[in-house]
This record gives structure tokens, C-alpha cells and sequence, in this order.
């Protein structure tokens, strides 16, 4: 039963105060049998718990499918597929110490291990699209006490996805796709992470070369340069997951540990470009989602809001310590904090709870701040969050979830999603963030295309 379909009880928010839960909190979620000292830990806890009733047994390996209605609905994509559960429950894990989710963690693991040595089809490179998540995926694993086993397949993983490399010129490339989802840039955050956890020099110079293709695929625009999201798709998305933002990302970051200057001249070129782009309201600034007919439409979460492209102003001031850049991180939180989400639907905002397009993503964005310069609107917008989250979600002896329209041009188009950026295991996800949050711990398993670490 949809929880938005309950009544309040008359003393819900005092109780949830007490409990530590934002004002506004369902009261379902405070009952006597629910309470206690980690709520945003049972709250991820009861969402696995959905998940985990889809599970696969194969042999002694575990598969999840995105939609538990399409029992095939298996991906080995970071975005929808099962690695996001596995990372979740390596998560879960590290939050509650409870072997259950490593066993849970690890088989799933093995069944994406099974997968990347037999080739599967559906394997490219990208970071939300193929072998460079699965490598964050093992990475996690790994990370949290797996064993060497995992340790072992990632980097057998890193060897096929340095083979998958083609060179053009003096950079390399993986296929067309410039960006963050499946292209170089991406891949390349993915190399720089990675070549950081293991010491390897080689991977550092892969990420330098993708940087060096990616130089040459830039276009000059409006004073400084941009990219289209590939060669064969030349439609201007300018935000993180397809466009100039995660692209320029990218460099500031490659130039933070190669300390190259041509790729810090990249990066400022791509913010230039977007700085003369951008639209500002009353100190509050957003970019348009796309070219083409949607210059006046603005997204609001990561994909193609000021959540991701606050990720590459964030960089530049880490890296040059100029307030004019902290000034832009400002003013795209404006944007979005201004713009009556969550309660409020836009165009740009649609029935989307995720990661990747909605109400997680910002909530998100408030953790991240929050570790650098929480403020009261950040508090604020993160419990009005966490409130309609509850709200949305459907309660009952199943576990939670959220039934959501994963495409703004497909709103009938209705269903519960297991994986990260569109689906249960990211909302799980931002549950155990807020609960390390609330204890003063470092998040443990950051993916490689963000700069807030600690």
C-alpha cells in the first residue's frame, strides 16, 4: 500500500525529532517496533530487504533483475543493472558489520565475474555502462573485506578494459562517446580511481592519453570549448552525464594528479563555454538541458542539472582555491534549492526518486555539501526529501520501494527498479550515506566521478 495513501499521526514530527528522523517523516517509520538509534539504517535496511526478494540463485552465484516483474531483465550496467545492488549490499555490510551482506555481496560479485570471463555481449567499457563500473563494483567488494579473489578479477578487468583501448592520434578512446555515462571521459575518471587504490602508473598514463583524445574532440564555442556527448551524436547536452561539464570534470581531475596544464586549460575552457551559456535568475544560476528544442527546459538532478554540474566548479576551486569558483557552486545550489523541489514537479522535474534524474540525486548533493558547508537550506531540502522519499514509497511486508517514470517522455511508462541510478539499491544507497552522515563517518565506497571524499 502506497505510504502517500496513510494518514499522520498527530505527533509525528516530535516523534520523529526524537528519533533523529527530518520533520515530516512518515509516522509509519517511527512506530515502537521500527524505532531506533540508526533509522536511516532501517530504512535502507527494509529497501534491501525488497531487493533481495527478486534474487537468482546461480549455482552458487546470485543475479538481481532491474524490473522483479521481467525476471530477465538482468544488466551488468552500473546505471540499471545488478552491479549497483552488489555495491549496495557491500555497503550494507560496512554499515552494520553483518556478514549476511558481504555473502550477499560476494555472490553477486561472483556471478558478474562469471559474466566478464565468459565475454558477455552485453560488456563495453563505459562507467555506467560497462566494464569500467563492473571494476568499481569488484573494487567495492574488495574494498570492504572480500578477499583477494576480488581483488584478483578486478584486475584482470582493468587488463581487458586497457585492451579494449584503441589509439587515435596521441589519446586513446574506447568508442566515439566523449562522456561521463559510457565514453572516455568516464572511463578515464574510472582509471585515475583506480590507478590511485593499486599504485599503477600505467593506468595513470591510460587516463592521460583518454584526456589527450578528448582535447582533440573538443569544439570551440562561445569563447572557451565544448563537447558533444559522442561523434555520432552531435545534439548539445552541456550538463555532467552527457556534456561539457563531465567532460571538463574529467580534466580538472586528470589534471589534478598529472598536474599537466594543458588539461586544467580544458577544464577552464569547458567552464568558460558554460559560463556563457548559463541562465541567472536572482543569484541563482542553471544550464539548459539540451539543444535542439530544450533551451527552456532545466533539469535539476544530476544528470543534466546544477547537481552534477556543480562537480566540475567544486574541482577548479579545489584546485586553483579562487572564490569565483566557489561562487558558482553557490549559485547552481540556488538554483536548485530555489526551484520548490521536491514538492514542486517541473518540466525538468518529473515523477523521478533517483539517483540519476530526481529527489536522490539532490538529496545526495545535500550530503556532499553538508561535509564541506552544511547550512540550514541544506538541512532543510534534505529533510523535505527524505519526507516525500517516504511518502512516494510503497510499505509493506515486502519491504520498500518506488514505483517511478525513469523517462521524462515516457510518464506512463511506471515501474519499481532494483538498480542504482534508477531504482532501489541508489535510494538504499543515499539511506546509508545519510546514516554516516549522522554519525560523523567517512562514506566508505565514493564512485570515481565525485569530488566530495570524506
Amino acid at each position: 500500500m502506497p505510504l502517500s495513501r496513510r494518514r499522520f499521526l498527530a505527533t509525528s514530527t516530535a516523534a520523529a525529532a526524537a528519533v533523529g528522523l527530518p520533520p515530516g517523516l512518515r509516522a509509519e517509520f517511527i512506530e515502537p517496533r521500527r524505532r531506533s538509534a540508526r533509522p536511516y539504517l532501517d530504512l535502507a535496511l527494509r529497501t534491501a530487504r525488497w531487493i533481495g526478494r527478486s534474487a537468482q540463485e546461480v549455482g552458487p552465484a546470485l543475479r538481481y533483475p532491474a524490473d522483479p516483474l521481467k525476471p530477465d531483465s538482468v544488466g551488468l550496467d552500473l546505471y540499471n543493472g545488478m552491479p549497483g545492488v552488489v555495491t549496495f549490499h557491500a555497503a550494507l555490510f560496512a554499515a552494520t558489520g553483518d556478514v549476511a551482506w558481504l555473502t550477499a555481496a560476494k555472490r553477486g560479485a561472483d556471478y558478474l565475474i562469471d559474466q566478464i570471463e565468459a565475454g558477455s555481449d552485453q560488456l563495453g567499457a563505459g562507467l555506467y555502462t560497462g566494464l569500467a563500473g563492473l571494476g568499481y563494483t569488484l573494487a567495492a567488494v574488495e574494498s570492504v573485506g572480500g578477499g583477494d579473489r576480488y581483488g584478483a578479477a578486478l584486475q584482470r578487468a582493468n587488463e581487458r578494459l586497457a585492451g579494449m583501448a584503441r589509439t587515435v592520434g596521441d589519446g586513446v578512446e574506447w568508442s566515439d562517446s566523449n562522456d561521463i555515462i559510457s565514453g572516455t571521459a568516464g572511463i578515464g575518471l574510472y582509471l585515475l580511481e583506480t590507478a590511485r587504490h593499486w599504485k599503477d602508473p600505467n593506468l595513470t598514463e591510460l587516463a592521460a592519453r583518454a584526456g589527450r583524445r578528448l582535447l582533440a574532440t573538443a569544439e570551440p564555442a562561445e569563447g572557451g570549448r565544448m563537447w558533444f556527448p559522442a561523434a555520432s551524436f552531435r545534439r548539445n547536452y552541456p550538463n555532467f552525464s552527457h556534456g561539457t561539464s563531465g567532460v571538463g570534470y574529467f580534466l580538472a581531475t586528470l589534471h589534478q594528479v598529472t598536474q599537466d596544464p594543458a588539461f586544467l586549460a580544458g577544464a577552464l575552457d569547458a567552464a568558460r563555454y558554460l559560463d556563457r551559456i548559463a541562465t541567472r535568475r536572482a543569484g541563482a544560476t542553471t544550464i539548459f538541458h539540451q539543444s535542439g528544442g530544450g533551451e527552456g527546459r532545466f533539469y535539476l538532478s544530476w544528470c543534466h542539472g546544477p547537481v552534477g554540474t556543480a562537480r566540475l566548479f567544486f574541482r577548479l576551486h579545489q584546485i586553483t582555491g579562487q572564490p569565483a569558483w566557489r561562487d558558482w557552486v553557490d549559485s547552481l545550489t540556488r538554483g536548485v534549492f530555489e526551484s520548490g523541489v521536491p514538492e514542486q514537479r517541473t518540466e525538468g522535474y518529473w515523477n523521478n526518486i533517483s539517483q540519476c534524474c530526481g529527489h536522490v540525486g539532490i538529496g545526495q548533493y545535500c550530503i556532499d555539501l553538508a561535509r564541506y558547508h552544511r547550512t540550514e537550506a541544506t538541512r532543510s531540502i534534505q529533510a523535505r526529501i527524505v519526507a516525500d522519499l517516504t511518502r512516494r514509497a510503497t510499505d509493506d511486508d515486502q519491504g520498500l520501494r518506488w514505483t517511478q517514470a525513469e523517462n521524462r517522455t515516457q510518464p506512463e511508462n511506471l515501474v519499481a527498479q532494483t538498480g542504482f541510478m534508477q531504482g532501489a539499491a541508489g535510494v538504499g544507497t543515499f539511506f546509508l550515506q545519510l546514516d554516516a552522515l549522522e554519525r560523523g563517518e567517512a562514506w566508505r565506497l565514493p564512485l570515481p566521478d565525485t569530488p566530495f571524499v570524506g
